[in-house]
């Protein structure tokens, strides 16, 4: 047994209510700075003692970041926030009627609780998917298939054998989503102006990349014009596209997918989609589809002191009858709403409800190509790629991983180079990161 099951969360208590946030995502960290100059404990729990800027994730995997440069501690970003408390903790359960949460290093009690524990990989129930490809929501899972794809190169290099050097080279991407579609790009990227500097005794004509996709086109939650702008894309690299066709069958050596067709690869990154993080002692009724049903002010029914934002939210409107889409903006639109309404609760004044404004999406597909997404218009190319770029670096926490990313994506641009590609610590499967992601 750990030793940290021993230890229990002693937080002081004073005269302020005590809210305690699980999470510390785009969500969590969003409302907590709403938060601070209000007459409130904030205690924040996380089982990482970092925020990780998921969105650049997949950069991390394909070597053109270092994963400091995309994640900002916790601690350090609140340290001039008063009656502000962080601790290192997974949260197991929540006792509504006790007002309190339970965790593996002891039970914390709450005046309000606020629920923005996010998403995880979904796997749709499959135990292959789970134990034998690469998910893409966590540093150590971007690190995991960043040492495995470096390691299959040198293996490549030994390797006599033409059938295992197709099966080390060839990589299977499942999802079509920009997570799915900007690791196509970046790997595409690093087979045409990288990976042959490296390794000039293989012939990068056998390196295959795949991406395969469920629905009919690609970036389903995009406008046509960036499906299609990104489908040309993704063909300038050679990657191999299939849209209305899903992964069948993985044993870890060869994918065999709906369409009969069988793919020799050691490679599948999982990008198919997420599902919210549910916790134990949700009431019968409160969860659906993988996330909690909330009113129009981030409530959980039932319950005026309890509430979730971002991914883990289901707020259904009239436009959104399924929820809003399980993105960073949501979150933390969510999360400046809620602190708003705690702002106004102090006040004895009524809640306001949450209104979703829609600013665009975009996505990446290597230097110079991206797609933009805006209310009333469409734009693709170099001119898309950089404000992918301005919003992307704006929206990173702290100053220096902002530098750090700008440098970095400086020095790509200009040498065609990655300078991370080093296996720090070799990736074994049976030894697979997968805090955190269960089915």
């Amino acid at each position: 047994m750990s030793t940290f099951q021993h230890l229990h969360l002693e937080i002081p208590r004073c005269e302020k209510p005590r809210v305690v946030v699980i999470g510390g995502g785009f969500a969590g960290v969003q409302l907590v700075k709403s938060l601070r100059k209000l007459p409130y404990q904030v205690v924040l729990l996380d089982r990482h003692n970092y925020h990780t800027f998921q969105p650049l994730l997949y950069q991390v995997a394909t070597a053109g970041l270092e994963p400091d440069s995309i994640a900002g501690a916790l601690r350090q970003l609140f340290e001039k926030h008063e009656d502000f408390y962080f601790r290192m903790a997974r949260v197991t359960g929540i006792d509504l009627e006790k007002k309190c949460i339970k965790t593996l290093v002891g039970e914390l009690d709450y005046d309000m609780l606020v629920i923005a524990n996010g998403s995880k990989t979904n796997y749709f129930g499959d135990k292959k998917m789970y134990e034998r490809t690469f998910p893409m929501k966590q540093v150590p899972q971007a690190l995991d298939l960043r040492s495995h794809m470096l390691q299959n190169f040198e293996q490549t290099v030994m390797s006599p054998d033409p059938d295992e050097q197709d099966r080390l080279t060839n990589f299977v991407i499942v999802g079509g989503g920009p997570t799915g579609v900007e690791v196509a790009g970046a790997l595409g990227e690093l087979k045409k102006h990288v990976l042959p500097k490296d390794y000039p005794d293989i012939d990068f004509d056998i390196m295959k990349l795949h991406l395969v996709d469920g629905g009919p086109r690609l970036l389903a939650g995009m406008s046509q014009k960036s499906s299609d702008k990104a489908m040309e894309y993704l063909k300038e690299f050679g990657v191999d596209v299939r849209t209305d066709t899903r992964l069948a069958d993985y044993d870890g050596k060869d994918v065999t997918l709906t369409d009969g067709t069988v793919i020799p690869a050691k490679t599948v990154i999982w990008a198919a989609g997420v599902t919210g993080n549910i916790i134990d002692g949700l009431p019968e009724g409160t969860v659906e589809r993988g996330r909690i049903l909330v009113n129009e002010f981030n409530q959980l029914k039932g319950y005026e002191d309890v509430y979730a934002i971002g991914d883990i939210a289901m707020m259904k409107t009239k436009d959104y009858p399924n929820g809003f889409p399980m993105v960073a903006p949501v979150a933390m639109q969510q999360a400046e709403y809620l602190g708003k309404n705690l702002k106004r609760k102090i006040k004895d004044k009524p809640f306001v409800p949450f209104k979703y404004k829609d600013k665009g999406s975009m996505a990446t597909i290597g230097r110079n190509r991206a797609v933009v997404d805006l209310p009333k218009f469409h734009f693709g190319g170099f001119v898309a790629w950089l404000v992918w770029m301005f919003v992307h670096l704006m929206s990173i926490v702290g100053f220096r991983n902002r530098l750090v990313v700008l440098s970095n994506w400086v020095w790509n641009y200009m040498t065609y180079d990655r300078g991370t590609r080093l296996i720090i610590r070799t990736f074994l499967r049976n030894h697979k990161y997968k805090h955190g992601d269960t089915l």
